[in-house]
């Protein structure tokens, strides 16, 4: 569990952001990578990998199982093995670790327990564990679909068909997709239920299975994969395009310009939506190969309309731009943020009216109503993308004390160094 600090004074803006700013690399990737290397016979090494809680959990989980992980600063060497048993894996906050490592711990010839941070044992686990259990796993949960559990592995899975409903999460087909290829008859994967959220972190998946060599098919709600060795080999991580957000938005907030390095042309990262959103929301946005993705603000923000239930992980940081725009918003396709690091929704809602906001909770998203803001203590129940929300905010508010900010470490340790950066070089 992340370690209570003080607050930290979020810095106030005193006049228009100019930044180049350079990211860590990406979550997903990083622990997708971990994962298909562990499969791979001859392991393989990660090149830009993020080194944060989320993927130390990761990395950690693997060595539990008996896999070995080297660490050299972002250059991570993932060791040939099969994973072992007994073991005991602490899944802290970590969506990826409690969704990826149990199909893998599967492969494993005895007993593995999952736990991890109290409010992780609220996540939803039951779609895939019942997906396992359908797959020949046995696993003692006492019914609840829930962390703590304990996974029985044999030292393989038959595979086969499976249907589940991962509406709440798209890391539930992924988690099981990510380790078919080591099943005996790989998996047919069948989704039934309202739309999985999250399409472009199934498009990563689906791609870097591929690239590791798997053959892997795709359909309306239905993924098959062969049963196949992995190949290792090199995986170059991307920077972290999620963890822009609030970097690029500053560029609204303060009317200036912020450009983030590296950024792919092409990428299945969900960030890669803020040309659009940004955009929409009054920025000026450009791409270059030499420079990456520039956002300029033009001295207004507009509200939007906006469906984000491909991008999700934006919500925060857009929501707080949304209560600085000329004009209410509305947010979509979202419901599913209730069952992340908290309850999302009624997070961001909570804290906007506490200083002064106008913010309401939808079936499925958010209604911002633009009104004058105060300064005062910005609660972010452990969840990293609070504090990254609050500093966006605190451009524009002075006053506003972010509680807890070295929760951050999730994905993105420097995340405070980094802002107060920017803002000194501007």
């Amino acid at each position: 569990m992340t370690t209570s600090t003080a607050p930290w004074a979020a810095p106030a803006a005193e006049g228009p952001v100019s930044a180049v700013v350079e990211l860590p690399g990406s979550k997903s990737m990083t622990n997708r990578a971990l994962i298909l290397a562990a499969h791979a016979r001859e392991g393989a090494v990660l090149t830009g990998a993020l080194r944060s809680r989320d993927t130390l959990l990761m990395a950690a989980a693997l060595r539990g199982l008996g896999i070995g992980v080297e660490e050299d600063g972002t250059t991570w060497r993932v060791l040939p093995g099969e994973p072992a048993a007994p073991a005991a894996v602490d899944c802290g906050l970590s969506g990826n670790v409690m969704r990826f490592v149990p199909p893998l711990a599967a492969l494993a010839d005895g007993p593995v327990a999952f736990d991890g941070d109290p409010h992780a044992r609220t996540r939803p686990m039951g779609p895939l564990l019942g997906a396992l259990r359908d797959l020949g796993v046995r696993i003692e949960d006492d019914g609840r679909g829930l962390l703590p559990f304990t996974l029985h592995g044999t030292g393989a899975v038959a595979g086969g068909t499976v249907v589940l409903d991962a509406s709440s999460s798209s890391q539930l087909v992924s988690g099981l997709l990510l380790s078919a290829p080591s099943f005996g008859k790989g998996v047919e994967l069948r989704h039934e239920g309202p739309p999985v959220p999250s399409a472009p972190h199934l498009e990563m998946t689906v791609r870097m299975l591929r690239e590791a060599g798997a053959e892997v098919e795709t359909g309306q709600d239905v993924w098959r994969v062969a049963p196949g060795a992995l190949r290792g080999g090199e995986w170059r991580i991307e920077p972290d395009l999620s963890n822009a957000a609030q970097f690029l938005a500053a560029a609204l907030v303060t009317g200036g310009e912020v450009t983030v390095r590296h950024w792919p042309e092409h990428t299945t990262q969900p960030g890669d939506r803020l040309r659009d959103l940004l955009a929409r929301m009054g920025g000026e946005v450009s791409w270059s190969a030499e420079r990456g993705l520039t956002v300029r603000g033009t001295g207004v923000i507009h509200g939007i309309e906006a469906d984000l239930s491909a991008c999700s992980e934006l919500a925060q940081v857009l929501a707080m731009v949304a209560a600085l725009a000329d004009s209410p918003s509305r947010f979509t396709g979202i419901a599913h943020i209730r069952g992340h690091e908290t309850d999302r929704l009624a997070a961001l809602v909570a804290e906007l009216t506490r200083l002064g906001g106008d913010a309401e909770e939808t079936p499925d998203g958010l209604v911002i109503r633009p009104r004058p803001l105060r300064g005062g203590l910005f609660h972010t129940y452990d969840d990293h993308r609070m504090v990254m929300a609050a500093a966006t905010l605190g451009l524009a508010v002075p006053g506003i004390e972010v509680e807890n900010p070295a929760t951050v470490g999730k994905t993105l340790p420097t995340f405070t160094e980094l802002w107060t950066r920017m803002l000194e070089r501007s």
